[in-house]
């Protein structure tokens, strides 16, 4: 019979993590029952496990950073994950308009309540800009390094005061407030989820804005420039062309289109199963070599900008945040809901840290900018 406990002994002292040690990366087992259910089920499992409150990691992010540097969660996938993952081969989760919605009303639909506690002010929910930009020192906080990164984008669109921009996948409108704000734009801005939809109606005063809840695919008209941030990992890998079809017929001809997306090192047709089931459903990372090919015959690409590093940072604040944030919320959430999100962010954070996960800013044209693309960092 299989000793569950003594294989998970050996898997973990491959990443240097002891079983009820007293460093902040070693686990303290509450449940015997967990080496079991781990080994058997794989990642999904030791998610759901932590969540069931079955053991505790002082510190979860410096547990993941070692996890993923040993490739431990590589060793610990069950053969019955294989049904899931041919699953995500062979169907297309995200045709469906009807379903696109899904992660709308499971993960953006939460509760403003909670992403107003975790994030910066202007409700910005994607990766930050740290470093020194332009005449700006580095960014001290978390409001700082979000604008950093709004006025980054602005200014590799080349915005001017006029220009009408489609934000595909507008989130809380932090872009198109800043970008009406500063730059005198009008915004069109699409969205899958309600509460967002409401948030940004309720703040955008008389700002020339407008937000529409609907899928991507039923956009219509032309605009001077596109962006996308975060939204490119809600598409899966058999619309990406589409998606690319549609920004480039949405797009004029001598218009920039911005896409900020994660992505993986590696061309892929899944994720990972607690992922999926909690946080993100029907969602994907994208590679480079998939981005670059929906792309073929429809754009160039003018600039590829890896922030990716930054994405660590910005989660741990969003950690702190939420973790300062929570008593507040709390009579609205569960505290399995608590350390499922907990796992989430810092199991994301160490992703990053690690650098398996990226972050990507890439610049397209239509037909190539005459004279060349001059980038900023």
């Amino acid at each position: 019979m299989l000793d569950f406990k003594q294989k998970a002994i050996e898997i973990l002292k491959q990443a240097d993590i002891q079983i009820n040690g007293n460093r902040p990366w070693d686990i303290k087992v509450y449940n015997e029952n967990v080496y079991e259910r781990v080994l058997r089920g794989g990642t999904l499992a030791f998610g759901e496990a932590y969540m069931d409150g079955w053991f505790d990691i002082p510190q979860l992010d410096l547990f993941f950073e070692k996890v993923f540097n040993a490739k431990l969660d590589e060793k610990i996938q069950p053969k019955k994950l294989i049904l899931y993952y041919l699953k995500s081969l062979i169907f297309n989760p995200q045709k469906n308009k009807k379903s696109s919605f899904k992660v709308g009303e499971e993960h953006y639909d939460v509760g403003n309540d909670l992403y107003k506690i975790m994030l910066d002010k202007r409700m910005t929910y994607s990766c930050a800009y740290w470093d020194r930009f332009q005449n700006l020192p580095p960014a001290k906080n978390l409001d700082e390094a979000q604008e950093h990164k709004l006025d980054m984008i602005c200014q590799k669109l080349g915005l001017k005061k006029g220009d009408k921009i489609l934000d595909v996948g507008c989130g809380w409108g932090s872009f198109m407030i800043y970008a009406a704000e500063k730059y005198g734009v009008e915004c069109t801005g699409i969205t899958i989820s309600r509460e967002q939809k409401k948030y940004i109606d309720s703040i955008k005063q008389d700002l020339p804005i407008e937000v529409y809840l609907k899928d991507y695919r039923d956009i219509k008209g032309k605009f001077d420039h596109i962006i996308s941030i975060g939204m490119f990992e809600h598409v899966g890998y058999k619309n990406y062309k589409t998606f690319m079809k549609i920004m480039h017929n949405c797009l004029k001809d001598d218009g920039l289109f911005l896409l900020h997306t994660i992505g993986s090192n590696v061309s892929t047709t899944k994720v990972d199963p607690w992922i999926e089931k909690y946080i993100f459903p029907n969602s994907m990372l994208p590679s480079l070599a998939q981005i670059s090919k929906a792309a073929e015959k429809l754009f160039v690409i003018e600039d590829i900008h890896n922030i990716g590093a930054h994405y660590d940072k910005t989660l741990m604040c969003w950690y702190d945040n939420f973790v300062k944030g929570w008593p507040k919320i709390k009579d609205k959430y569960s505290e399995r809901f608590y350390r499922m999100w907990i796992f989430y962010l810092l199991s994301s954070a160490a992703l990053f840290r690690v650098r398996i996960n990226q972050v990507w800013q890439i610049v397209f044209s239509k037909n190539g900018v005459k004279g060349g693309y001059k980038s900023l960092r």
